[in-house]
């Protein structure tokens, strides 16, 4: 939290947003909306880190998606903040990748986070058009911690606690492999993502409106991999 105040103070808080087609300055209340998606993209991404290679394509696939549609788009002074993130994460990716020899941990995934909802958000203050693309380029994770903590917080669970029932962690091994899974990311990231985040970029189409037809199938995709179910025992024969 502590963070987030101090990167939003030197942004400037929350810019206004246009929903609708209507421009919103949501004040004090913006800010404060803004300082919890700090700490929960922070937290989000913690949770997300649970295989090799996943949280680096994802941020990897995030930088480099959206300093393409600040090009496309003209905003050329927000290309190079994300653009050295992707090469930074890159390095560390070559090393990371499945089968994986070294790992991100909670200081590597918790600043990915972080710096990534504060890039957003300054993103913002260009157009928030462009707040809505990094939304839809982060919602394989965002709607997969999302879900996972709800359904858990819906059940009782001690969310809290250490688990693994992500959809994600599901889906890897219901497929043993890593790799496939973080493959599988990076192509809805390429193939649905982006060229959705480029639309609301463009401004073809309301970013609201934008991030939650991108969400439909993420959200359908996470359900299918059983996202927040119970964890099944398994027994030491």
């Amino acid at each position: 939290f502590i963070g987030g105040v101090w990167g939003l103070y030197w942004l400037g808080g929350l810019g206004p947003i246009s929903i609708f087609g209507s421009a919103i300055n949501l004040g004090w209340l913006g800010n404060f909306i803004a300082l919890i998606y700090v700490v929960w993209m922070l937290n989000l991404y913690n949770f997300m880190d649970g295989i090799d290679g996943l949280a680096s394509i994802e941020a990897i696939c995030a930088c480099l998606g959206a300093s393409l549609i600040f090009w496309i788009t003209g905003n050329y002074s927000l290309i190079l903040a994300p653009l050295i993130l992707a090469f930074a994460v890159a390095g560390f990716c070559w090393w990371n990748f499945p089968p994986a020899r070294i790992f991100m941990g909670d200081a590597g995934s918790g600043f990915l986070g972080v710096t990534l909802a504060i890039l957003s958000i300054y993103s913002a203050w260009t157009s928030s058009a462009l707040l809505f693309v990094w939304l839809i380029m982060l919602g394989v994770f965002i709607v997969d911690a999302t879900l996972t903590l709800l359904r858990r917080l819906v059940r009782g669970d001690a969310v809290y606690e250490a688990h693994r029932s992500h959809a994600y962690q599901f889906a890897s091994r219901q497929l043993k492999s890593h790799k496939k899974v973080t493959f599988g990311v990076a192509a809805i990231n390429v193939f649905w993502l982006w060229p959705m985040a480029l639309i609301v970029g463009k401004q073809w189409m309301d970013p609201v409106l934008g991030v939650f037809i991108s969400y439909l199938p993420l959200i359908a995709l996470a359900i299918f991999f059983k996202g927040g179910s119970l964890e099944r025992k398994e027994t030491a024969v």
